[in-house]
């Protein structure tokens, strides 16, 4: 089995750090990958596959459905669920937001997130948006420097304590359109790796995300070196939502969630055509 090192993209958040440990210190069969690891903000890994930069990466499923011509979800390491989708917020609001309620100007935590395609399909008329790094949203919003803001990671868990009301959980609006559970984001692969590399690839990405359930505390040190500054029960629950059984393995339903939002991204022209084989 021939050996190849593989450039890796993904962000330093506690889900993809608790993922990844295993697979990239070697504490799994890799089948002879060897990776050198890319740790951006997920926005900056979307702008990456965009340019074709990295041979497997973390991606929004929404940038995955601008790039399914140059690569293929892995069945492996994907973020969906229930309860888990991109949450609106605004700062000083008391009691409950008025009916209709549209803000005026939103920071999202990126163009090709999956979060900014969901806010496009719940308010359409939602045009004057600014892309902010996700960690800095809160601060932007109470600072007043944009009416409201576009949470994702571990800032749906701090928002209220911070003085931040929630306008609309978007992940909602599309479990109760679609009954379906919400891609966030996944890992994808390159098309141009050999066919054996990319499933070598697959099957070592479920290998170490079965490692970090089977052994969380052995990700706790390369977890914690990314997220020095997060509480640690927010670091738990944050692994505790993000990584599940779609995570292991998509299944039919995982898979059935993906098809639907990129049909129904293309049906709206809001993802170009691609091709309909993305899925390894």
């Amino acid at each position: 089995m021939e050996d190849h090192t593989l450039t890796l993209g993904f962000s330093p958040c506690p889900n993809d750090t608790f993922i990844f440990d295993a697979l990239v210190h070697g504490k799994i069969d890799t089948e002879g990958l060897r990776f050198e690891p890319v740790l951006e903000d997920v926005e900056a890994l979307n702008q990456r596959a965009l340019r074709r930069e990295l041979d497997v990466t973390k991606l929004s499923f929404n940038a995955f459905g601008h790039v399914t011509a140059a690569y293929r979800l892995l069945n492996a390491g994907s973020a969906l669920g229930r309860g888990v989708g991109p949450l609106l917020v605004r700062a000083g609001g008391k009691g409950d937001v008025p009916e209709g309620f549209v803000p005026a100007t939103v920071a999202i935590p990126g163009h090709y997130t999956t979060a900014n395609y969901l806010l496009d399909l719940l308010y359409p008329t939602l045009l004057d948006k600014t892309e902010v790094l996700f960690s800095e949203i809160e601060d932007a919003v109470l600072a007043g420097t944009y009416e409201a803001g576009l949470l994702i990671h571990e800032n749906r868990f701090t928002y209220a304590e911070r003085g931040l009301q929630k306008i609309a959980d978007l992940g909602e609006v599309w479990e109760e359109r679609t009954q379906l559970p919400i891609p966030l984001g996944g890992i994808a692969v390159s098309r141009s790796l050999p066919p054996d590399v990319q499933a070598r690839m697959d099957r070592v990405m479920r290998r170490s995300v079965q490692f970090a359930l089977d052994h969380p505390a052995e990700s706790q040190a390369y977890v914690r070196r990314y997220a020095q500054a997060m509480d640690p029960a927010v670091m738990r629950a944050h692994i505790e939502l993000y990584v599940n059984d779609f995570t292991v393995d998509l299944g039919e339903e995982g898979r059935a969630a993906v098809r639907h939002f990129l049909n129904d991204g293309r049906v709206k022209g809001v993802i170009p055509p691609g091709l309909d084989d993305y899925i390894l």
